[in-house]
């Protein structure tokens, strides 16, 4: 009763201040629940949990070959709730908020919001569990930052790893490059790329090659799509990570430290993009259908071979690279620029943005503790970071040692991970391996970290038996004109074409109320006028929008907004350089 007396109030206090404004401070826990150095080995009462998970693209029961594992270990199940699918923005969050019972188990954003769910006393003080958690402690410094002036250990971190934080976070690819139809560049001769504005005369001939796609629509260079505009047009910000560049709000920030500037400002690296996506749109590149179609018809676009660029190996790669047209030496791979430096992100030193935290209502807190420190574990890591995250899935269904005393897949894991999806033996739960996989879609650990029982990578995709078994005419024509390089990573480490910013997990800091107002008009702008740029009519008429672009969001107030994101990019450094000596030392 004590408890829930403190949670109302709390609840009552968070939802006086608007739900979603700063609060600091340890919430009220129940202090007196005993310490415990082991969990049990055994649940005799079967439990279901509620997973209010920031997240997650599925809402309902966790279902598949992972709902069996976590019901077999913990007689537990998952129901996820999750509010990007629910809709409503923040709809469901502050609905469960005010009821006082956000989730058994709770997975959300590290700062504000984490620091609010505590001062509302809608998280529980985990420390009495923390002792028996023994693989989180394996990431014990991680756990101390993210609850430091914290009266108690609320929340555990995600996205970990022993690597150094200067070194990249990625396993095979990097997360931005000039990724382009390799197969149709190779029948030019594989010309050499000086710079970002010398892909447009290659990308014509490309398309000139291959105007129209096996299903007999039309063949571009450049398909863009507006799901993920924000602060600026998105596709706008990725060619500009390949010079070292990564956003922090308005600002662009080079990942040494060594350049900051404003998204609007003269020949800046933003008007560059844009400028180059206007020239494409001039010689016939660019999908008439940008403005108006989504990620997924893009998607489907890639995998019918109707768009011949892309900024990001996992869009090109993972809809065209199928096992068929890599065999005739068809697919997506990178194609340096002479001038590239690309933006890494390096290992998160503790941890990323995601937490998982323990809600204080949750009927079985012990279990749930249990749970999040399974999820640390290889067994752990292997299971919930297959499928999107590159971890290889569970030892025994989709992958297993070799005579060798390596990993390689199995006949199943080579059916679902090379061929899209394989039907579960019924021991293992039954049903697609695809429609069983976590849905809680977070990485706890990160998939290129070793597994500590079998000494490689959680990834697959890193295992040189793989590799041997995807060799294919696509990956060995590239490899054979890339110096060697077996993965992109390697080519781009090689070749000192990787700018790699330390993970200091930094938080960006939340605007005050004016920053917020004036930022939420300038961003309009900045995306509608830079859509209007792209498909402008003319040269002259881009130069024309532009301009009256900055002219609108000065008057809106857009130099007081970048002068806080400048701030906040120059202490985001400060943060990456002392992560740096920090791990150095």
């Amino acid at each position: 009763m004590k408890l829930k007396r403190k949670i109302a109030a709390g609840v009552a206090a968070l939802l006086t201040v608007g739900l979603l404004t700063s609060c600091t401070g340890g919430g009220d826990t129940d202090t007196n629940t005993e310490a415990i150095d082991s969990f049990p080995t055994k649940w005799e009462d079967e439990i279901t949990i509620d997973v209010f998970d920031g997240l997650a693209n599925y809402m309902g029961m966790q279902e598949g070959w992972f709902g069996k594992i976590v019901k077999d270990k913990f007689n537990m199940n998952l129901n996820i709730i999750a509010p990007n699918v629910a809709g409503g923005g923040d709809t469901l969050y502050n609905t469960r908020v005010s009821a006082g019972d956000l989730g058994d188990l709770i997975i959300t954003d590290k700062g504000e919001k984490l620091d609010q769910l505590i001062e509302g006393g809608l998280v529980a003080d985990s420390a009495a569990y923390y002792p028996a958690m023994e693989n989180t402690g394996r990431f014990d410094a991680a756990v101390e930052k993210l609850n430091e002036e914290k009266d108690g250990t609320y929340a555990f971190p995600t996205s970990v790893s022993s690597l150094l934080p200067t070194e990249p976070s990625e396993g095979i690819d990097s997360t931005f490059g000039p990724f382009l139809r390799w197969d149709l560049y190779a029948e030019l001769g594989y010309p050499e790329i000086d710079t970002l504005e010398d892909l447009l005369p290659i990308l014509k001939q490309m398309q000139d090659l291959e105007p129209t796609a096996p299903n007999g629509q039309k063949v571009y260079a450049l398909s863009l799509f507006k799901d993920w505009d924000g602060n600026f047009m998105n596709n706008a910000k990725q060619p500009i990570t390949y010079y070292g560049y990564d956003e922090v709000q308005f600002a662009l920030a080079k990942a040494d430290g060594s350049d900051y500037e404003g998204i609007l400002d003269d020949g800046g690296q933003y008007e560059r993009v844009l400028n180059f996506f206007h020239e494409a749109n001039e010689l016939g590149l660019v999908d008439p259908e940008s403005t108006t179609q989504n990620y997924d018809t893009l998607f489907s676009k890639m995998q019918n071979g109707q768009v011949l660029f892309t900024w990001w190996p996992w869009l090109g790669q993972s809809a065209y690279n199928t096992e068929e047209n890599m065999a005739q030496g068809k697919g997506f791979m990178i194609a340096p620029l002479k001038d590239q430096e690309i933006f890494s992100y390096g290992a998160e030193a503790y941890g990323g943005k995601q937490v998982l935290a323990i809600g204080s209502q949750a009927e079985d807190p012990e279990r749930i503790a249990a749970f999040i420190d399974w999820l640390y574990t290889a067994e752990g890591s292997l299971a919930n970071s297959s499928q999107t995250m590159g971890a290889a899935g569970p030892q025994g269904l989709t992958w297993d040692m070799n005579s060798a005393g390596e990993p390689e897949l199995t006949d199943f894991g080579k059916e679902v991970f090379l061929n899209g999806d394989a039907t579960v033996p019924e021991e293992w739960g039954g049903g697609s391996y695809i429609d069983g996989v976590s849905t809680l879609n977070v990485s706890v650990v990160l998939p290129i970290e070793t597994d500590p029982d079998t000494g490689f990578p959680y990834s697959y995709k890193l295992w040189d038996s793989y590799k041997e078994l995807t060799a294919n005419p696509l990956t060995d024509d590239w490899s054979a004109h890339m110096g060697g390089a077996t993965t992109t990573m390697e080519y781009l480490e090689n070749n000192d074409q990787l700018l790699v910013a330390p993970g200091a997990s930094y938080t960006i800091p939340t605007d005050d109320s004016e920053i917020e107002t004036l930022r939420n008009q300038v961003k309009a702008i900045i995306v509608q006028y830079s859509w209007q740029a792209v498909f402008a009519e003319s040269d002259a008429k881009f130069d024309s929008l532009f301009a009256e672009l900055q002219e609108k969001a000065s008057g809106l107030g857009y130099d007081k907004v970048l002068e806080v994101d400048l701030a906040t990019a120059k202490d985001q450094n400060k943060q990456r350089e002392a992560v740096a000596e920090e791990f150095a030392e």
